[in-house]
């Protein structure tokens, strides 16, 4: 599916001639949501970065200059700090900066390692919700406290984007629709977690999503919501109509991450906000 975002020629043709003495330089900022982990092609191994994630789609519908240091297994702590022997993403941006995006927060509350965890649970209570039991069998739900701590990191990352790129629009993009947004969960064997838990990891997903809104909004940057446009989507489809890989991937593409669809969905629905103002929630 190429980009398909109306307008999207004409507001390439705009930009450019609206920029002729001025190219604007574009700074992708994030995780593996945004590097693109095992789409072709692949063009930093480090970091899993493909030429077709989302940032790379939309610096060429809008026909910006790209600087990518989006890497997969980035938290926020990635941001300011190095990651293995990356260069903090911050370090690439400047006051020539004058549109970043950022994606971040998944690998903060343990992305990755509470999907193996609720994976790992299902063979005992295949039909019941053994994933939600195990994080709030204290009487909290971790998973949320989690998303909570998170906030404070997701703040302190704008205000050094702000103070790094004092003229850029900075635009944080959500993460799109990974589970039924109906919280009935589906069957294959690609998708290993039990059918109650569904809608557990759906609503702390939207948890999830809620918080970075919120701090996106409380330091001055615009939020792109990616999740709504891509329900119907999620990874208990069948292949050429999921957008998000199931945990076990069919298409060259990491487990439980955007596809090649995926990302040019994200880059639409990023397109079509800044096309239109991106406004701030």
């Amino acid at each position: 599916m190429a980009l398909s975002v109306a307008g999207a020629t004409a507001a390439s043709a705009s930009v450019h001639t609206a920029h002729t003495t001025h190219t604007v330089n574009y700074v992708a900022l994030g995780d593996s949501y945004a590097s693109g982990p095992g789409i072709p092609t692949q063009v930093d191994a480090t970091c899993a970065r493909s030429d077709q994630n989302y940032p790379s789609l939309l610096a060429a519908a809008r026909n910006w200059q790209l600087t990518d240091v989006s890497c997969s297994g980035a938290t926020t702590t990635a941001l300011a700090g190095p990651q293995g022997t990356k260069a903090p993403q911050l370090d690439a941006l400047g006051a020539d900066t004058d549109v970043v995006t950022l994606t971040i927060g998944g690998n903060d509350i343990g992305f990755s390692g509470n999907l193996a965890t609720c994976a790992g649970l299902t063979s005992k209570n295949p039909t019941g919700n053994p994933c939600q039991t195990f994080f709030t069998s204290d009487g909290t739900d971790r998973l949320a406290q989690r998303v909570d701590d998170t906030a404070p990191k997701i703040a302190a990352a704008l205000d050094a984007v702000h103070e790094r790129a004092p003229r850029a629009r900075v635009v944080v993009v959500g993460y799109p629709d990974l589970f039924p947004d109906d919280g009935v969960g589906c069957t294959s064997s690609a998708v290993p977690l039990a059918a109650g838990d569904f809608a557990y990891l759906r609503d702390t997903e939207k948890k999830l999503n809620a918080m970075i809104a919120d701090q996106a909004s409380a330091h001055g940057a615009a939020y792109v919501d990616t999740y709504t446009p891509t329900v119907g989507h999620d990874m208990c489809k069948p292949a050429g109509e999921r957008w998000i890989e199931p945990l076990v991937a069919a298409a060259p593409t990491a487990p439980a991450h955007p596809n090649a669809l995926g990302q040019q969905a994200m880059a639409a629905t990023v397109e079509r906000a800044v096309r239109c103002g991106a406004h701030r929630r």
